[in-house]
């Protein structure tokens, strides 16, 4: 039977948890009651005060990413281009801002759900989401599974609105995973091309880039 993650599991480093949170399951609970389900296929890893693409680079601390310096094991919900959501994970040590960025899910449970959230409050979509696309991409997940800012500082070891489950099984191996460069950093020099993505290969559900050259994919 699958396990809650424990307050342990996420205590350790961004590439670490980025590495071991592939084939876990992402849990939203809805105030509806529904439960969705998620597995995780695609992380990105943010590395603290010294890594330029993060929100902590040079040890800022705002309002805005102050959940990056809370205990292992919290969710940070950011707001940006004014218009999407993204989630992730804080690890480390409190007081040491690091996290990792949920990329891509591939649904489980709740699928239609989902869709319906995907589909609004928007514009009409040309055609239905197909079931791998959901929740491909950290804004389109967040949409997916209704999260906002005011998930924003939620304790996942609580397990009340969003949760993480560890599979029983064996963790993926690793000649099913590949490390790469994040996605859309843009000018951070060196960082531009640290290799702290994660994905499962043979996801349907991961980015798009991840098929295309990124200049630095390997597996790991």
């Amino acid at each position: 039977m699958p396990r809650p993650a424990t307050r342990r599991f996420f205590s350790r480093d961004a590439v670490s948890l980025a590495r071991a949170l592939l084939g876990t399951t992402l849990i939203r609970t809805l105030d509806s009651g529904e439960v969705l389900r998620a597995t995780i296929v695609e992380t990105e890893a943010y590395l603290g005060i010294h890594d330029r693409a993060s929100h902590a680079f040079g040890g800022r601390r705002t309002p805005r990413n102050e959940s990056m310096y809370a205990q292992p094991g919290t969710l940070y919900v950011y707001f940006t281009y004014g218009m999407h959501h993204c989630a992730n994970i804080v690890c480390g040590k409190p007081d040491e801002p690091v996290a990792v960025l949920l990329r891509a899910l591939q649904p489980i449970d709740g699928i239609e759900t989902m869709r319906a959230n995907r589909a609004s409050p928007g514009p009409a979509l040309s055609r239905p989401i197909r079931d791998q696309e959901l929740c491909r991409g950290p804004g389109n997940l967040c949409k997916a599974l209704a999260l906002d800012r005011t998930h924003d500082g939620l304790d996942l070891i609580a397990g009340v609105a969003v949760s993480v489950e560890i599979p029983s099984s064996k963790p993926i191996d690793d000649r099913r995973v590949s490390r790469g460069p994040r996605i859309g950093i843009g000018n951070a020099g060196e960082w531009t091309a640290t290799p702290a993505r994660f994905w499962v290969r043979e996801s349907p559900s991961v980015s798009r880039s991840r098929r295309e050259s990124t200049g630095g994919e390997r597996s790991v």
